[in-house]
């Protein structure tokens, strides 16, 4: 039965046309204790969602909703290794790959995973040491300077944002660059600027045959073989190196046999952060802050799985965005980040809440029968309110935000964080309750809702428990609307696509069977190619 056929969701509906009228002015008016009633504190970790339009019958719905979803049988059946990705038949087990306890069983298809993973985290520690240390040299003898991860998608945001989010924690002599688009733009600039003696190159992808990482990373293989000359199989042996599901496809490639880094099918590319695709990062800030990263989102793991729902921050959080999209008609939410170190986690997010929600048919064909995932975008604050706060504060659109913000600066100033915390604050409360003004151009209406997340400082533990926690979201969200975060088949099209038209594109005489536009664009792009 679809979630929009049972009695909670009726009763959320209803209920939900008592709420529209209502202002956050009046509902804060009316209960002095409303920030004490509608926050969580987890341990350090504070989510405020009273500025959310929402009352205690509305947490009581929702509340009912997730039972009516189970979504706490959902929970445990991925913990427990269950096939839960139906369409591929797999278990979605990347809460396994930050596990902690050693004496931990984690099962994927009646085999044990925790060996696997505590062997792949052990030559990750000693390839880091070994590159952090100086220990790993190029083919002309000189330590590796510059790491390049050749990715794309889940291959490439998560590493990428955490390395940039926790570059205060950073290897002062290493210098770790991302590199995904198929433009040239991405990857030529960068191999002008760096030594082919001291660079070393890690091609991640899950399957190895994905187009925009394997045309970057032949280019980067020649660019390497024609500095290094004689000297080639030596470059290739110790400055290539492979993080892949598909190692017999590497070989190929030419990365040698101890330079491959698994990760398996049962990791989801936009859930494998916690993985070997996260070797650039541990090469960054060292396997120690990594596995710091991994513990705190072990502990969020741990927070979804046994708090209960009234005091769960994940499932808080999709049952409020569940509540804006489905019953206050909200199409976007805005991530606001006031951090500049977390100016990547919109991009991020985007990922992992609209490529794994984005989908209007459930696991069986049939219609969810609501909106699913909101168009989700963002920055860092405080940029962002003098981009596009404006259409916030006065555009006349619902559009839900979740800040976050720390309460020491991972790059402290004097004068600096005080005052962006001040500016967080305040567009909170702006958006909230608006103000009133003798001239209608100037009154800000209030009633947008927001939530916050407060942490102590950005650090690797606490940036686990973050993402950790949006991860849990998008899960809960899932298993309420009754789909598959963990297949992607909307992005395989294009790629079939785009496989068909590359012979049209390289030859001028080349024919294929196509729509009248893409055969007009063709055309004209071989005019005025020079």
């Amino acid at each position: 039965m679809s979630i929009t056929a049972t009695p909670a969701w009726q009763a959320l509906t209803a209920h939900a046309a008592k709420m529209r009228p209502r202002h956050l002015s009046d509902l804060f008016a009316a209960d002095r204790d409303r920030f004490a009633r509608f926050s969580v504190d987890a341990d350090g970790l504070l989510f405020d969602y009273s500025k959310q339009l929402i009352d205690s019958e509305t947490v009581a719905l929702l509340a009912a909703l997730a039972d009516a979803a189970d979504v706490r049988g959902w929970a445990r059946r991925m913990f427990a290794g269950e096939a839960i990705n139906r369409s591929e038949n797999r278990a979605a087990l990347h809460i396994a790959l930050r596990h902690r306890e050693e004496s931990l069983l984690m099962h994927a298809g009646g085999e044990d995973v925790m060996p696997k993973i505590r062997a792949t985290q052990a030559r990750m520690r000693h390839f880091c040491d070994s590159v952090r240390g100086g220990g790993l040299r190029g083919y002309s003898g000189e330590p590796i300077r510059a790491v390049v991860n050749i990715g794309i998608g889940g291959s490439d945001l998560g590493p990428r944002m955490a390395t940039v989010a926790l570059d205060a924690y950073a290897h002062p002599g290493l210098n770790v660059h991302y590199v995904s688009n198929l433009d040239a733009a991405d990857l030529a600039p960068r191999l002008e600027r760096l030594d082919p003696r001291t660079t070393l190159f890690i091609v991640t992808s899950k399957t190895f045959t994905t187009l925009e990482t394997l045309c970057n990373a032949r280019s980067a293989r020649d660019w390497l073989l024609a500095a290094a000359g004689d000297a080639g199989d030596a470059a290739m042996a110790r400055q290539f190196v492979a993080v892949t599901a598909n190692p017999a496809e590497a070989l190929l490639f030419g990365i040698a046999a101890d330079r491959l880094f698994e990760f398996w099918d049962w990791v989801g590319g936009r859930f494998s952060l916690w993985s070997a695709v996260g070797l650039p990062l541990a090469l960054a800030i060292g396997m120690d802050a990594f596995e710091a990263m991994l513990a705190g989102a072990h502990a969020m793991d741990n927070h979804f799985r046994d708090a209960p729902t009234e005091r769960n921050v994940p499932l808080l959080m999709a049952l409020i965005g569940i509540w804006n999209i489905n019953f206050l008609a909200a199409q976007s939410l805005s991530i606001s980040p006031y951090s500049q170190s977390l100016r990547y986690l919109p991009d991020y997010l985007q990922q992992l809440d609209m490529e794994s929600n984005g989908k209007a048919l459930r696991p069986d064909g049939l219609p969810v029968g609501a909106s699913t995932a909101p168009v989700l975008w963002g920055g860092a604050g405080s940029n962002t309110q003098h981009a596009y706060f404006q259409m916030l504060h006065q555009g006349g659109t619902l559009i839900p935000s979740d800040f976050i913000a720390f309460v020491e600066s991972d790059f402290p100033l004097p004068g600096h964080h005080e005052k962006l915390l001040a500016n967080c604050f305040a567009q909170a409360e702006a958006l909230a309750f608006g103000n009133d003004h003798a001239d209608p151009l100037r009154t800000c209406p209030g009633n947008q809702p927001s939530s916050m997340i407060l942490l102590q400082r950005l650090d690797p533990y606490n940036l686990g428990r973050l993402l950790a926690a949006y991860e849990h979201k998008v899960c809960a969200q899932a298993a309420i609307w009754g789909i598959n975060p963990f297949d992607q088949w909307g992005v395989e099209l294009g790629k079939k696509l785009a496989a068909r038209l590359l012979p049209a594109v390289e030859e001028a005489d080349r024919t294929i069977e196509t729509d009248s536009s893409t055969a007009g664009l063709l055309r004209w792009y071989h005019q005025h190619k020079a």
